[in-house]
């Protein structure tokens, strides 16, 4: 049987606007919140100008996946994401605080349009103007990835 708490983490879904205030926290989705627990983990991304958002259970899965690769990729794919890695328990008002270095690498600056997306097993936060170029980008027709997938 499957585990539940694994199974809510692969079905995060939406798109959610907000703005980063002044002290760099974003008022993070319930919807989302109510999937990922009490706490998750943010980290850089290793292949976009985003973060990623994990669940405690989704982290340890990432965790135990990124320890397993061999040689100089594992070493630099963990010293990537094991550095820039945080725990954030939202606050009263579903607020997170994303840490000065998370900000830097995914582009944020106080008063930004933010956009958290759900993506499967993980959530994203994404600064709005880089995401809407991420957006406008897609086009899944001509990848083959559609030709695995009965629509």
């Amino acid at each position: 049987m499957e585990d539940t708490a694994v199974s809510m983490v692969c079905n995060l879904t939406g798109t959610y606007n907000h703005n980063m205030d002044k002290k760099g926290r974003i008022n993070f989705p319930a919807r989302l919140r109510d999937q990922l627990g009490a706490s998750f983990w943010i980290s850089r991304s290793l292949t976009e100008k985003c973060l990623m958002v994990h669940s405690v259970e989704g982290w340890s899965d990432l965790e135990r996946q990124v320890r397993a690769i061999p040689g100089i990729n594992g070493e630099r794919a963990r010293r990537a994401l094991f550095s820039s890695a945080t725990e954030v328990t939202p606050d009263q008002q579903g607020r997170i605080l994303i840490p000065a270095a998370l900000r830097k690498h995914a582009g944020l600056a106080p008063d930004d349009s933010v956009v958290v997306i759900g993506a499967g097993r993980k959530a994203e936060i994404w600064k709005e103007s880089v995401w809407e170029e991420m957006e406008a980008s897609f086009d899944l027709s001509e990848s083959g990835v559609l030709d695995s997938i009965c629509l």
